[in-house]
């Protein structure tokens, strides 16, 4: 933890960067545009001073205006602003890079989504030898196969294929194609597949097919490739709830990069935001994607449920969800240590959102803006389905309660059990996360097995067996198994 004084001084460098800003980039825009943008100012501004957030960068397309703007500074501990050209971990907002470089080899003719993945890596063996798994179920989250898959298989140009082999050693949750459960296993397969396809690395596969025909040139996968030292650091929260550079937290295996690995400027996200609002043109007019695999990319959703909000599926990496108004979201997230983003687009109202945090903190704020609609009101005068909070009773709340486990493959090491418990508790459950400090937080029913978490807006809900009976709690598109 940095020495006080020099805190002070450095967080005095950081309240001036915010008040100024960083580089903006902004187009003409009317009295209304302009007020939208000083309030989502206002809004971010206010989230790190409450949250500790060093710095941010935001950019938004709006009809023919574009905006964009870095706030507060890349470190702590050697602070220089964040501008627009400020490169930020992106995390998993990297699986649509992966699904976009899969769906130019479909426009090709190379790669068909309903194919088995094993057409494409024959050496592939799923879990518990479990039925085929077709390119499609891999991106849009629906193999099976337990998802929070973290170890590393080392830096050289066969860490992606050790891991994908390793997928055979995972539990099998639940059915090939019939649940959605958030799964970073399953976009590295998917990797794995674009390798095999180009015959070139999933970077280079990447950069070939995406990255460089839409001219993303402050987007990479290898930190050492920005030179200009314009890179947002991680950063962890004290126990005093101060920020502190943590730059260890930039570390990620390779054999995650199709899932979580890229690293973006908000102005490369808002040239890849309007090219997925477009025709499957780049800016320089070139044909990169047809439009007819642009769009199929935000269609045809697999199963649905939640991931903080309430989803129709995931059509080809893409999370696909409803409003009240019946206008359709496409939108990812993303969280590793030390960086949390947001990516919202809604095709139909010409408008996109951009976000990228280099705290643990930054969810706070990023969920404030996406999950909870205060940026999806404001600018496309759109909201999230409604939900009146409703009361059960102890009878009803009975088939929910007990113990409710999931695990989680880090780094190195065995995997790590995640238990909460549920209580009823005032008409709903109160949820305790077992060995995490105890934190409890409340859950209210709004509907048949879905819920409020908390007192944020965000949602979640139970999966039930062919029995009816309560099998599985999702939490963040996590599947938690009841009595596990």
């Amino acid at each position: 933890m940095p020495h006080n004084s020099g805190m002070i001084s450095r967080r005095a460098v950081l309240a001036g960067m915010a008040a100024a800003g960083g580089g903006a980039l902004a187009a003409h825009a009317d009295q209304g545009g302009s007020s939208m943008f000083a309030q989502l100012d206002q809004k971010i501004l206010q989230g790190m001073q409450d949250f500790s957030i060093p710095g941010v960068a935001v950019g938004v397309i709006l009809g023919d205006t574009t905006y964009a703007r870095g706030y507060g500074v890349t470190d702590l501990s050697n602070p220089r602003p964040v501008d627009t050209d400020t490169v930020f971990r992106i995390a998993s907002s990297s699986k649509t890079f992966t699904g976009t470089t899969a769906m130019r080899l479909v426009d090709s003719g190379a790669l068909s989504l309903d194919a088995p993945m094993t057409r494409y890596v024959p050496g592939f063996r799923p879990p518990a030898g479990d039925g085929p798994v077709t390119v499609r179920q891999l991106l849009n989250h629906t193999p099976g196969w337990l998802g929070y898959d973290y170890h590393d298989t080392g830096t050289d140009n066969h860490a992606l294929a050790r891991y994908v082999h390793d997928i055979r050693n995972l539990p099998q949750l639940t059915p090939v194609g019939q649940v959605f459960s958030y799964n970073n296993a399953a976009i590295s397969a998917a990797g794995r597949v674009i390798e095999r396809v180009t015959g070139k690395t999933y970077e280079s596969s990447v950069q070939s097919l995406v990255l460089g025909p839409l001219g993303l040139t402050r987007s990479t996968f290898v930190a050492e490739d920005i030179t200009d030292g314009n890179i947002a650091t991680p950063h962890d929260i004290g126990s005093d709830g101060k920020a502190f550079a943590s730059p260890d937290l930039l570390y990620l295996p390779r054999g995650c990069n199709p899932f979580g690995g890229l690293l973006s400027s908000v102005r490369d996200q808002l040239a890849y935001a309007r090219f997925h609002l477009g025709d499957g043109r780049a800016a320089s007019g070139e044909r990169v994607m047809s439009e007819q695999s642009l769009q199929a990319m935000r269609s045809n959703p697999g199963p649905g449920g939640t991931l903080l909000v309430e989803l129709e599926g995931f059509g080809v990496s893409w999370m696909l969800r409803p409003t009240a108004e019946g206008v359709n979201v496409v939108q990812h997230g993303g969280d590793l240590p030390g960086f949390h983003s947001g990516l919202m687009l809604v095709p139909d109202r010409r408008f996109a959102i951009t976000m990228l945090t280099n705290c643990n903190s930054g969810p706070k704020l990023i969920d404030q803006v996406f999950a909870e609609d205060w940026a999806l009101r404001l600018f496309a005068g759109l909201g999230n389905l409604p939900a009146v909070p409703r009361q059960l009773s102890a009878g009803e709340l009975a088939a929910y309660e007990g113990q409710y486990t999931a695990q989680q493959i880090g780094f190195t090491g065995p995997p790590v059990d995640i238990v909460m418990q549920l209580a009823a508790a005032d008409g709903g459950l109160q949820l305790t996360e077992v060995g995490a400090g105890g934190t409890t937080t409340m859950l209210t029913f709004y509907k048949d097995d879905f819920v409020l978490y908390g007192d944020t807006g965000l949602r979640a809900n139970f999966l039930r067996d062919a029995d009816g009976n309560v099998a599985w709690f999702r939490l963040g598109g996590r599947l938690l198994r009841h009595g596990g």
